[in-house]
């Protein structure tokens, strides 16, 4: 690598290349920026385990970086450690509770500190692909969630319908899954939840998706990758640790309210004049509307 590159830290490097990889060296990418720099600290079998990619795969994108070999990047990576102190959100999601603290003010900060882990590691240009996809109005949505996540993907699919046409949010009864299936097309999206304790039939509904029929996944996971990752054009690997016996989803919703802010803004007229006509039918099925037509009753 030259001196300009090296004095880059490496997490920036790999957000400049983004537009550029290719969707296995995009999964590496995914899990180096998750758990940076200590996700490329490991050997480059279990980094390509944990991408779910092949060793070449991690050598080519390596390369792709700059560097002459693993070993160097692992050094590359070993110096940013030494140079750099704990970021406050480091600091913060490793310390104990303040003495005195209130439970809630402490769990919120918590919250706090893994959204702002998130901001700072998705790749703006992977999101706005992302969101440039589920805009285009000549491609069909289909989402859905795992056992706990899909009440997100319902949340998702509910704001979408009232910005464009197309949105399918598919019923969590695998029986039926077929009927959707048969209707994607190599241009559409199917947006995947899937956080630990996966779901392995979305693994599977994944592979034929991506395989079979075509269409572009969209994985919105954990850290460690749900299997629906290796099936994937996009992973979104989101933090869901608090050092609590439950995860969190914040994150999850977090990212939703974005693409959901986002979408809207790519072409607002054309969402503006969907959200009138769309209220002005629930208005006219509302019991407010039945009142004002029939009016007070006359003595």
């Amino acid at each position: 690598m030259t001196s300009d590159t090296r004095a880059k830290s490496l997490k920036a490097r790999i957000t400049e290349l983004m537009d550029g990889l290719t969707v296995s060296e995009r999964k590496v990418s995914s899990v180096l920026l998750a758990d940076y720099p200590y996700g490329g600290l490991v050997t480059i079998q279990e980094l390509a385990k944990r991408s779910r990619v092949s060793a070449p795969s991690i050598t080519r994108f390596i390369a792709k970086l700059g560097f002459a070999g693993y070993q160097d990047f692992q050094r590359h990576l070993i110096g940013e450690l030494k140079e750099r102190e704990l970021s406050p959100i480091e600091l913060k999601l490793t310390e104990a509770p303040a003495s005195g603290s209130h439970f809630l003010e402490d769990y919120t900060r918590r919250l706090i500190g893994q959204m702002e882990f998130m901001a700072q590691n998705i790749p703006p240009q992977q999101f706005e692909k992302v969101c440039a996809l589920v805009s285009d109005p000549s491609r069909d949505i289909y989402i859905l969630g795992g056992r706990v996540t899909d009440s997100i993907a319902l949340l998702l699919s509910i704001h979408l319908r009232q910005i464009r046409s197309r949105i399918y949010h598919m019923p969590a009864n695998p029986e039926v899954w077929p009927e959707y299936v048969l209707r994607m097309r190599k241009q559409d999206v199917v947006i995947l939840f899937d956080l630990r304790r996966y779901q392995p039939n979305l693994a599977r509904l994944a592979h034929i998706v991506a395989k079979k029929r075509q269409a572009s996944v969209i994985a919105v996971t954990d850290k460690w990758l749900s299997p629906i990752a290796t099936h994937a054009a996009h992973v979104f690997p989101l933090p869901v640790e608090l050092a609590t016996a439950w995860d969190t989803q914040i994150c999850l919703v977090a990212l939703v309210e974005a693409m959901i802010v986002r979408v809207s803004e790519a072409n607002w007229s054309a969402t503006r004049k969907r959200i009138e006509s769309w209220d002005a039918i629930r208005f006219e099925l509302s019991d407010n509307s039945q009142d004002r037509e029939e009016g007070p009753d006359e003595d």
